[in-house]
């Protein structure tokens, strides 16, 4: 059984920082991409930053120059700091992995629970 877990989410004033967490735990083969995306009530889930394995980055053109996304694949982990952070950032964050189980079997995509991140201004 595989869990994707985040943590690092909450309360921030404008202009604050914050570092998200997610580790992907379980009997795991590989991961390919891992990224987080983000989804405001009523609307549609978005990518904020993304990275392969081999640490090639993507991220939303309203988050370049602030978000940085790190992974650590030893750990399966993968995480988001969040510098200069603005109220249109208030949202809930979530984990996304794509996990291999064997040699040459597609990734499975598995998502986290989710967790909040809220800018006051």
């Amino acid at each position: 059984q595989v869990q994707v877990v985040e943590s690092g989410g909450g309360l921030v004033q404008a202009g604050g920082s914050l570092r998200l967490s997610c580790t992907a735990s379980g009997t795991i083969f590989s991961i390919n991409d891992m990224g987080w995306y983000r989804q405001a009530p009523g609307k549609q889930r978005e990518l904020v930053a993304a990275t392969t394995n081999g640490g090639t980055t993507n991220y939303a053109d309203s988050v370049k120059g602030r978000f940085t996304i790190s992974r650590d694949n030893a750990k399966n982990t993968v995480y988001l700091q969040m510098n200069s952070l603005k109220s249109e950032d208030t949202d809930v964050y979530y984990c996304n992995a794509k996990i291999k189980f064997k040699f040459g079997s597609r990734s499975v995509d598995y998502w986290g629970q989710g967790t909040q991140v809220t800018v006051s201004s």
